[in-house]
């Protein structure tokens, strides 16, 4: 971290700041005096540092990091990708590809359990399906709640794929201890308590970006869980919102190289909530592969028309089926270029 003094700051002042820098931070103060300005260089663990503490202060001009405020989440301090292996074996971030499959709402138990068998046979690695579900309209359809989960279980029972469905509230981790990934949705990315609650589990987490997220901001949220223990972290893009209405949010596709450049962390895309039309879920899909993805989480229904929430971005079986088959060929070859 950079901190540019203003011209004509004493001696003292610049002391003073010092030792008060170093008392409350484990850092260094490096000092350099100019001809008009004081610049004092931080060294060491700068995350803890409050900027703007040290910006109200009327004698400084100026504060800069030189390194990213997220630690554990970067690429510098862990140059090696991470892996994370849940409970069946199955390993997301080794370079396979992953694609969690399945309806936006647990609707019931023929439901649930029928779409799992169908992405199973077509190629999905795991089951995403929705029992607590935050929608813009409070008369919409909520989720079956704990039911829901109960439902997402049996279907695992059933075909042997590991679950991924999302958390809302911090009273309800304890219902979520047997899922296999717990999904923070964009809602609730800068959702801190929350984060931090999950950070003290030992459970996969499926962090998604916020609607109007900037890549730092998703990686300081992920700090969050990290800083509590928890590094079992997979990052989502899923669409952010623009100035564009045609589809329901925006894929920012290069979103996935520059996570991959900056973490170390799994990345996934979901192209159904970024796009929120089906017939754009299978393009979306294969750019997504083709830009490094480590997954995708699709949205499947065996009756999308009537299904009750986000029928207008899912696929039927039938139409994943086809996807799934272009979505394996695509990263076999671009493994053999």
């Amino acid at each position: 971290m950079i901190i540019v003094l203003k011209k004509n700051c004493s001696k003292e002042n610049v002391q003073s700041f010092v030792e008060k820098i170093e008392a409350n931070n484990n850092v260094k103060v490096n000092a350099w005096e100019g001809i008009h300005n004081t610049v004092l260089g931080l060294i060491g663990d700068t995350t803890s540092v409050d900027i703007d503490s040290i910006n109200a202060q009327d004698f400084v001009e100026s504060v800069r990091r030189v390194q990213e405020p997220y630690k554990k989440a970067n690429r510098k301090f862990h140059p090696d990708d991470t892996v994370i292996t849940l409970n069946n074996g199955t390993k997301i971030g080794d370079g396979s590809l992953h694609i969690m499959a399945g309806p936006c709402s647990v609707e019931s138990k023929d439901q649930i359990c029928q779409i799992a068998k169908d992405v199973k046979h077509s190629g999905a690695t795991l089951l995403r399906g929705g029992a607590f579900k935050p929608r813009t309209s409070p008369y919409a359809f909520q989720g079956l709640k704990a039911e829901g989960l109960e439902l997402m279980k049996e279907a695992r029972k059933q075909t042997g794929l590991p679950i991924v469905t999302e958390i809302m509230r911090v009273s309800h981790i304890d219902l979520f201890e047997d899922v296999d990934i717990i999904q923070v949705g964009a809602r609730n990315m800068q959702n801190f308590e929350l984060l931090k609650e999950l950070g003290k589990i030992d459970k996969p987490i499926l962090l998604k970006r916020g609607l109007s997220s900037t890549i730092e901001e998703l990686l300081m949220s992920a700090e969050y869980i990290m800083a509590g223990g928890n590094e079992k972290v997979i990052l989502c893009e899923r669409g952010i919102r623009t100035y564009e209405t045609f589809t329901r949010n925006t894929l920012d596709i290069s979103a996935v190289p520059i996570l991959k450049k900056l973490s170390h962390l799994p990345v996934v895309v979901d192209p159904s909530h970024a796009s929120g039309k089906s017939w754009l879920v299978e393009s979306l899909s294969m750019a997504a592969v083709a830009a490094g993805a480590d997954g995708l989480i699709i949205e499947v229904h065996n009756d999308p028309t009537h299904a009750l929430s986000d029928g207008a971005q899912s696929l039927t079986p039938e139409q994943f089926d086809k996807v799934a088959k272009k979505l394996t060929a695509l990263k076999s070859a671009l493994t053999n270029i």
